[in-house]
């Protein structure tokens, strides 16, 4: 066997399909490497999304990693726990447009209080459903990367104020501002940072605090950049307006509890339960990237990695050292 993809679903594999050549041998599984319990590497080359946790076992058996997601925190980790400086790629432009249109779905969700909209119409209640309009607030993008940009063009778009923060400011149209004068202007706070070992928990409960009444939070970027339980709090205390999350803290286990219907013990898999039982949070299970135009560029995106990989050893796009 030539590659092996873990944690593709249905409608990827039909895609992935179509575009590798019929030559190359391949193998597909909805399970991420630790529900697959593979004890060993099913092939040299494995292609994985962000649930997978490679085992450390596994260091020195492979011969290359695919990660199809923009981020590649997840394959860092690995790199550097086990000492295996395996040769690793990712998909750094297939989403960008997906991920950004569904941010904006999940802020407008939470202005107009979708949640209790829907929970609501069983009686045709519209008692304490009056929501937002987009026109005129500001929109807080904290890590203006390839989808964060989409989404200060989408603000921009809604005749919002957009406000950026990132470490390096290449948008000149961007008005970019300090996370604290950010965080203090913003009616709508949208994650799309990277993760590092750095900023883990960055929006926590002592940064979302500040902000101004009312306001809503979003992340589309990394689970473990804002804590639960913060969240839980800040909702609770009435300190945000509304929370919207399509990434999770501990996902891999969150995920395979979730579908096994095994309930997780953890604290984190707790809060996030209290969480959804509130009208002003909306979960999605990281389904940002998953669009049709989206999935047709990750299947033609990924094919040419992995072509590229096997005819020259290596990637067209490299994971950053």
């Amino acid at each position: 066997m030539d590659i092996f993809f873990y944690e593709a679903f249905l409608e990827e594999v039909d895609a992935l399909k179509r575009h590798l050549p019929p030559s190359i041998s391949v193998g597909f599984t909805p399970m991420t490497v630790q529900e697959s319990f593979h004890t060993e590497p099913p092939c040299p080359l494995v292609s994985i999304r962000t649930q997978s946790l490679i085992p450390i076992s596994w260091a020195g058996r492979l011969s290359g990693i695919l990660t199809r997601s923009t981020g590649f925190d997840h394959v860092r980790r690995f790199r550097q726990r086990s000492g295996d400086a395996v040769p690793a790629g990712y998909l750094p432009l297939y989403c960008s447009r997906s991920v950004a249109e569904h941010a904006l779905t999940l802020w407008m969700g939470l202005l107009r209080k979708v949640p209790a909209q829907i929970r609501q119409f069983g009686r045709f209640d519209r008692d304490g459903l009056t929501g937002s309009e987009c026109l005129g607030k500001t929109l807080l993008v904290v890590g203006v990367g390839n989808i964060g940009i989409e989404i200060c063009r989408l603000g921009c778009a809604l005749g919002m104020k957009v406000l950026g923060v990132d470490i390096v400011e290449r948008h000149p149209d961007v008005s970019y501002v300090s996370i604290e004068e950010g965080i203090g202007r913003a009616d709508v706070i949208v994650c799309a940072m990277s993760l590092g070992e750095g900023n883990r928990g960055y929006f926590n409960h002592g940064l979302l605090r500040k902000a101004r009444s009312g306001a809503v939070f979003v992340n589309v970027a990394r689970g473990e950049l804002s804590p639960h339980e913060d969240l839980l709090r800040l909702v609770d205390e009435g300190l945000l307006g509304g929370v919207a999350l399509d990434v999770y803290e501990n996902e891999g286990e969150l995920a395979a509890s979730l579908r096994s219907g095994t309930p997780a013990a953890d604290g984190r898999t707790r809060a996030l339960m209290e969480l959804l039982r509130r009208d002003n949070v909306i979960l999605t299970p990281h389904n940002a990237f998953n669009t049709a135009e989206a999935l047709e560029r990750k299947a033609v995106q990924s094919a040419a990695q992995v072509q590229s990989f096997l005819a020259k050893g290596r990637f067209v796009w490299d994971v950053p050292e």
